[in-house]
């Protein structure tokens, strides 16, 4: 039976598997943009995600947007495989992405790490912001921030330290 207050997965191996589910949906992207197949890639590395939103430094309100990005963009992944018109599947993304905006720059900003927080920050706000003007930029403009979200992970998996490392650092006296 799972416990519910058990990580089964470290911060920097939540941080990674996004990284890792990415490589294939770029593959996908640049290889054959309309395939079906690359919707099945795009959900289970949003699945993933939520590993992330549980192990991440967050207000619950900022986890619940998380979690809320997830929902939505899974939602908008199966709305594509099953050939729901773009027209309708892509403002869901967007809302989602209004939402990812939210959990990811409330978690950098709550970060020890100034490269995760002003990355998080640029991703969170692109997102975010591309979302309310979605309508009159072309999807291209979005691209960036796909890249900029890969680049968070990976900062976020290289600067997790476990917690006990964290507390030894703390206890060390300050040199002068």
């Amino acid at each position: 039976m799972l416990d519910s207050r058990r990580n089964y997965l470290s911060l920097r191996g939540a941080a990674l598997l996004p990284c890792v589910l990415f490589i294939p949906i770029a593959a996908a992207l640049i290889a054959a943009p309309d395939v079906a197949w690359g919707e099945y890639l795009g959900v289970f590395f949003h699945l993933s995600i939520l590993f992330l939103v549980s192990r991440l430094e967050a207000a619950s309100w900022a986890k619940a947007a998380g979690y809320g990005w997830v929902a939505l963009d899974v939602l908008a992944g199966i709305l594509a495989i099953n050939d729901v018109p773009h027209d309708i599947a892509w403002p869901v993304r967007l809302g989602g992405h209004v939402l990812a905006g939210v959990w990811i720059m409330s978690s950098s900003l709550v970060s020890k790490s100034w490269p995760v927080t002003l990355v998080g920050t640029i991703t969170g706000f692109w997102l975010a912001s591309y979302s309310l003007v979605g309508d009159v930029l072309p999807e291209s403009a979005l691209a960036p921030a796909g890249i900029c979200i890969v680049i968070w992970f990976a900062l976020l998996a290289y600067f997790d330290r476990p917690a006990e490392k964290r507390s030894e650092a703390s206890m060390r006296p300050a040199s002068a």
